[in-house]
């Protein structure tokens, strides 16, 4: 009976001291006994895992080293190495969302203002083509309602074709050099009027493998362009050494640039397709900006009126003006997208591009420190 009531006093001695042990590492950690728990508990849960990746707009995952530091309250939260990752991925997620919804948005006005400004005008032109036809049969009792349908038939197919219904088997061909020289040039340009196109099989695969090659050569001809016009501005920059006088140099050169650009590719030739092809100013224009956009809807298309006579190089020289108009309008439409970015905030801050920055250089450089660090 000593010997066993030796042993439990021994027992209870020994549990005593391991509780004392244990309040006392439970003080030296600021009295936060659930802190511990937590601890444990995070190390064997999934979500410790998931909590561990950066998210993936950032592009890279979370560095291994993982620094937890115990709040007031007695939870684990980490250093501060992951707000600013957080606010630079939810601010590019916040602008990504709202150029969408601006696109779509100019899509669905655009669909809206369109519809109501052509709509009605459709239906009128619609409606007075069956008038016409419906007088024609008056006048013309010999024909019938299905050979007048079969007649017209065969000039929508003819049209289709490139073939002008006006005027006689006289008329010029649409495949002489110069007509061909502008087609392959709209060929390479993707600007495609549709008014004409290779009605053969071997034509149409040559047109294949030509686009194939030519579209990408066209790229690097109009890239080229551009930095030749880069260039010079930038000599321009180079030539003015004083600071005062650089940026105000710099920006009237980017004003003659576009000044110039719209007189000589812009102003001057509508007036030139006017004369010469019998339209208003402003059909002229809008035939200008729809060819050098590469639109290109083909209801406008120079050098087609039968009743006109057009010199042998009138089609090539409107392709040549094309090509160099393009690599000009090219640099605009650039231009204009840097300042749309600008204007919608893409581009971040310098402030806060470098507190991102700064962030990731700490996350990378703590990486040979011990990955769970929680101080006491």
């Amino acid at each position: 009976m000593t010997g066993t009531s030796e042993f439990y006093n021994n027992e209870d001695s020994n549990n005593n001291e391991k509780k004392r042990k244990s309040q006392s590492n439970q003080k030296a950690l600021g009295k936060r006994p659930d802190t511990l728990k937590l601890f444990e508990h995070s190390l064997h849960s999934d979500s410790w895992k998931r909590d561990r990746v950066i998210p993936s707009c950032l592009g890279q995952s979370a560095s291994p080293n993982i620094n937890l530091v115990s709040t007031q309250q007695g939870q684990l939260r980490p250093r501060g190495n992951s707000m600013p990752h957080l606010m630079v991925c939810n601010r590019q997620i916040s602008w990504t969302l709202t150029l969408v919804l601006g696109y779509l948005f100019y899509l669905l006005l655009g669909a809206m203002v369109f519809q109501l400004l052509e709509k009605q005008a459709e239906a009128q032109s619609r409606d007075q083509f069956q008038l016409e036809k419906l007088k024609f049969l008056e006048n013309y009792t010999c024909l019938d309602k299905q050979a007048l349908e079969q007649f017209v038939q065969v000039i929508m197919e003819a049209w289709e074709k490139g073939v002008n219904p006006e005027g006689n088997s006289t008329n010029p061909s649409n495949w002489d050099f110069s007509n061909s020289f502008f087609f392959a040039g709209t060929v390479v340009t993707t600007i495609g009027y549709g008014n004409l196109a290779p009605s053969t099989v071997a034509g149409q695969v040559f047109c294949v493998f030509y686009a194939l090659f030519g579209v990408p050569l066209n790229l690097a001809f109009l890239n080229q362009l551009g930095k030749g016009l880069n260039a010079h501005l930038i000599t321009l920059e180079r030539w003015v050494h004083k600071p005062g006088r650089a940026q105000v140099v710099q920006t009237l050169a980017i004003a003659l640039f576009l000044v110039t650009g719209t007189l000589l590719f812009l102003v001057f030739p509508p007036m030139i397709f006017s004369y010469v092809e019998g339209w208003s100013y402003g059909e002229g224009f809008y035939f200008t900006f729809i060819t050098l956009s590469t639109i290109g809807f083909g209801d406008y298309v120079v050098g087609t009126d039968p009743n006109k006579r057009y010199i042998s190089i009138y089609r090539s020289l409107a392709a040549i003006w094309i090509v160099f108009s393009l690599a000009w309008l090219a640099l605009v439409f650039n231009l204009g997208a840097v300042l749309m970015e600008k204007f919608l905030q893409l581009k971040w801050p310098k402030s806060d591009q470098g507190t991102a920055e700064e962030a990731v250089t700490k996350l990378e450089d703590e990486s040979a420190q011990p990955r769970i660090h929680i101080p006491s």
